[in-house]
């Protein structure tokens, strides 16, 4: 080669090249909020209340933002879409009323706006820029589905046994016992099988936005030719752990009221449970450990995760502790066999 005109042997050196090691990618999240999240036993679930029961769970999710990790939420409905039956029921006669997969669309708008604004107000507060969007999601379910025959759900507003027996002697519905804590009326509840905005929500997400998806657990559709919405509410953790699932998220947590999953709940043997296999719960759960209502599909939903894929986990834990839960701390935690 030459240098200044004149002919330079190359001297065989090679010039180092600098390695550039790039940050490590946070993993992302699937939270499920329960339903506390937003309307605490005894409050009549006004705006006012709703978006101030949101305040904490949405400073630690700004938080964990803050920390890089990626985050897509879920959610609960069951005392929301009840309020938007018992809206339905009392006004028929002055406007239409709207089947219950309508009215689950109006939850999911209705609770994803709230979100939204709580959210973005904390991620703001750390001095952070970020997208929030609430994607209306609808979630394919079979027509054959025995749920349908046998309806399980829990909606709507709590009722003494008083006040349940004269509803039942009115309209007919079915109203249940609720885990101890009084009665509701009981929906089907099919297997979600299929998330329909898949798609949109996947590419949402890797465009770094915070997603807001599967509300409710999702508005529940049949497949045809076209889809059909179906008068059901489909259970918001096993459509959390699809969700979680399809987007290959590594860490699943299930927000409640309790801080652990526990053994013999209720008695003086009750015992949390703390770090468990997939293949433990599911012995637990055959075992009648946890109530069908409540904890049941919550560890069902658990196992499935674990189970789709190695260093995947689900927790469950108190809504007040996602943090803590997140770092090991608090909750049920459900990992790989």
């Amino acid at each position: 080669m030459k240098r200044n005109g004149k002919l330079v042997k190359p001297t065989g050196k090679k010039k180092s090249v600098k390695q550039i090691t790039l940050p490590e990618k946070k993993p992302l999240i699937v939270i499920a909020l329960g339903g506390n999240a937003l309307i605490r036993k005894c409050q009549k679930g006004t705006e006012e209340e709703q978006l101030t029961n949101l305040e904490n769970s949405c400073e630690q999710i700004a938080n964990l933002v803050k920390q890089d990790y990626r985050i897509v939420i879920t959610h609960g409905n069951g005392p929301q879409v009840g309020n938007i039956l018992i809206q339905n029921e009392t006004a028929k006669d002055l406007v239409p009323s709207l089947p219950l997969d309508a009215c689950g669309a109006q939850s999911q708008g209705e609770i994803g706006y709230f979100i939204q604004q709580k959210l973005t107000e904390a991620i703001r507060k750390q001095g952070l820029s970020k997208e929030v969007a609430t994607v209306i999601t609808r979630v394919a379910v079979s027509p054959t589905d025995s749920a349908f025959n046998n309806p399980t759900k829990p909606i709507g507003p709590f009722y003494s046994k008083e006040r349940a027996q004269e509803i039942v002697k009115a309209t007919g519905q079915k109203i249940n016992e609720d885990a101890g804590r009084g009665y509701r009326r009981v929906v089907p509840s099919p297997e979600p099988k299929q998330i329909l905005e898949i798609t949109a929500i996947r590419a949402l997400e890797e465009k770094g936005m915070i997603i807001i998806a599967c509300g409710g657990g999702g508005i529940p559709v049949l497949i045809n030719d076209y889809a059909k919405g179906a008068e059901a509410v489909i259970d918001k953790d096993l459509a959390a752990e699809l969700l979680a699932s399809l987007l290959n998220a590594e860490i699943l947590i299930m927000l409640t009221d309790v801080e652990n999953a526990c053994l013999n709940y209720g008695t003086s043997n009750q015992r949390p449970l703390k770090t468990v296999t997939a293949s433990e719960a599911r012995t637990y759960l055959a075992e009648n450990q946890f109530s069908s209502g409540s904890m049941g599909p919550k560890i069902e939903a658990a196992i499935r995760f674990a189970r789709s894929g190695r260093g995947k986990k689900a927790i469950i834990a108190k809504l007040d502790l996602l943090e803590n839960a997140i770092q090991g701390k608090t909750g049920t935690t459900v990992t790989h066999d």
